[in-house]
């Protein structure tokens, strides 16, 4: 980078009408949502009377007609669509001089030798390419609804929808002029602040610099500028469609939990990675001989990527037993995800099952009498889980966490009296009533007398704290309360007979009234059979 970049303003039509652009591979995908492109159309109606709007900065790099843009590729993208809207709304206009306009300065270049036509703005992966010149090519109306594709044509196709939306509800009082001065705006009017780097292999660090921002969401950009980086050009095809594979199994939660896999995964093999650090861990900033390299990264992630994805959604087919998916749904009940590592490590071992139970009961255990919120437990957690993936077992890794666990008299009088949430005490009630650590958690959780019902004058002080106890639950097959159930009596005539099979009914029948004394008394019971299961 020790090329200076040349500055210059210019406006859109100068811009790409006078070359062509690559987004290349390690670029982050187009993922503009309806709250950018209604702010970006919004910006740019309201300006169309303007003598000079600015649009942003763009960061180029290269010296040949094909460009690759560094930054600015959501903007510039995002543009090339409104520029295609307005191109057919000019076609079925029959205003055919302003479409040629439009099309050869923003959609199409044409050798003047050949009269081939290329495109003005090119993706580098083939398929998401193939998409956007497929979209290109049609009104937005002819094209089908976004929940047909996926990644980023998915995006593509939901921008274009919306942003030709907004066109036509724009041009409808007069078209015909409308048109032009949508044409003449974009053209002569919407400038960009232009930074051409000559050095084509300095993108990948001009990107790094510039989206070096710390936040977790960038660091999959981040990592795939990376991966790509230290690819071999000839090889970056192959390396981008493989990073793709692994980033789509996530698209539906986000790039944060993409990031949040990588972290899990490389903690197998590194030791405790924090968020912050795992950038610098993978690409050696903190010691250089200690980066790790894209292909043994891709392998990792590929190799953890199924049972991964099974662990944050049980109902995914794939390789775990029936007892590891139990496992599974419990820790997801129970809101843990600290020890993913420590179960990517686990599956490769013998007996794997034994040791997700294993590691379940402490995680329980800990809940109840405490917490697993702690930066220390889950250090700790990171390290268990590369020792078992390094020795091959996990008897010793797991016996090195023994101190985390309470005692079981500690455990059972927690169980009892402390006040947790619904969650966790819908897991150790289930467990209790089926006779297992991992039950099926079927139906909802309910407070049999809610903390705002009406208790008497000897309970009222001592109801708030109760009412969220593990003596006051009951597991019902209604989704929601039934109306007058907040009373005893109520209580027993309209959720009592809605318990899952598992339920205690008639112990509850045989009570004639409900207060904190019987939630104590309940609670002790329920306490003294989960300890029982939830220690070997």
């Amino acid at each position: 980078m020790d090329t200076p970049l040349n500055a210059s303003s210019t406006t859109a039509g100068a811009l790409i009408g006078g070359g062509r652009f690559n987004v290349p591979e390690f670029q982050r995908e187009y993922a503009w949502g309806a709250d950018e492109i209604n702010e970006f159309f919004g910006d740019l109606s309201g300006a169309l009377g303007d003598e000079t709007y600015f649009l942003g900065l763009v960061i180029v790099t290269g010296d040949q007609t094909v460009k690759d843009v560094v930054d600015g590729q959501q903007r510039i993208l995002t543009l090339t669509l409104l520029a295609s809207a307005v191109y057919h709304e000019a076609i079925r206009y029959e205003r055919h001089a302003l479409a040629d306009r439009i099309q050869t300065t923003f959609l199409r270049s044409i050798d003047f030798g050949t009269d081939e036509e290329t495109p003005r703005v090119t993706l580098s992966s083939p398929r998401d390419d193939a998409a956007l010149q497929q979209i290109l090519a049609s009104p937005a109306r002819d094209l089908p609804q976004a929940d047909s594709t996926h990644g980023v044509a998915s995006y593509l196709v939901s921008a274009y929808k919306r942003i030709s939306d907004k066109l036509l509800e724009d041009l409808k009082d007069d078209p015909f002029r409308r048109l032009g001065s949508w044409a003449e705006f974009l053209t002569a009017k919407l400038y960009f602040a232009v930074f051409v780097h000559p050095d084509p292999a300095s993108a990948y660090r001009v990107f790094e610099i510039i989206n070096t921002r710390g936040r977790e969401l960038t660091t999959a950009d981040l990592l795939k500028s990376y991966v790509l980086s230290q690819t071999p050009p000839q090889f970056r095809p192959e390396r981008y469609e493989q990073w793709q594979s692994v980033s789509e199994a996530f698209l539906e939660d986000g790039q944060s939990t993409f990031v949040q896999f990588i972290r899990h995964a490389v903690t197998v093999q590194r030791g405790h990675v924090a968020p912050r650090d795992l950038y610098d861990v993978l690409t050696g900033k903190r010691r250089s001989d200690d980066a790790m390299s894209p292909a043994d990264l891709m392998a990792v992630l590929e190799h953890h990527l199924p049972l991964y994805l099974q662990i944050a959604d049980p109902t995914v087919i794939g390789r775990a037993s029936s007892d590891e998916l139990g496992v599974f749904s419990m820790l997801n009940a129970l809101n843990v995800i600290s020890v993913r590592p420590i179960l990517l490590a686990l599956a490769d071992t013998p007996d794997s099952t034994e040791g997700m139970l294993h590691l379940l009961r402490l995680v329980m255990q800990r809940i109840v009498t405490g917490t697993l919120g702690t930066g220390n437990v889950e250090r700790r957690f990171g390290v268990t889980a590369q020792r078992i993936a390094q020795e091959g077992r996990w008897q010793a890794a797991l016996a090195g966490l023994n101190d985390l666990r309470p005692q079981p008299h500690d455990f059972e009088q927690r169980a009892a009296e402390r006040s947790l949430n619904r969650n966790v005490l819908g897991a150790i009630r289930a467990s209790v009533l089926q006779g297992t650590i991992i039950p099926e958690l079927e139906g909802s959780v309910y407070f049999i007398k809610p903390r705002n019902a009406e208790w008497s004058a000897e309970d009222e002080d001592r109801a708030s704290y109760w009412a969220s106890t593990l003596g006051n639950t009951f597991i019902s097959t209604e989704t929601r309360r039934p109306m007058g159930s907040s009373t005893w009596d109520g209580f027993k005539r309209e959720l009592l007979p809605l318990g899952i099979d598992a339920e205690r009914k008639d112990q509850y029948r045989a009570e004639s009234d409900w207060g904190v004394e019987q939630i104590i008394e309940f609670g002790k019971e329920l306490a003294a059979e989960a300890r029982e299961l939830w220690y070997e």
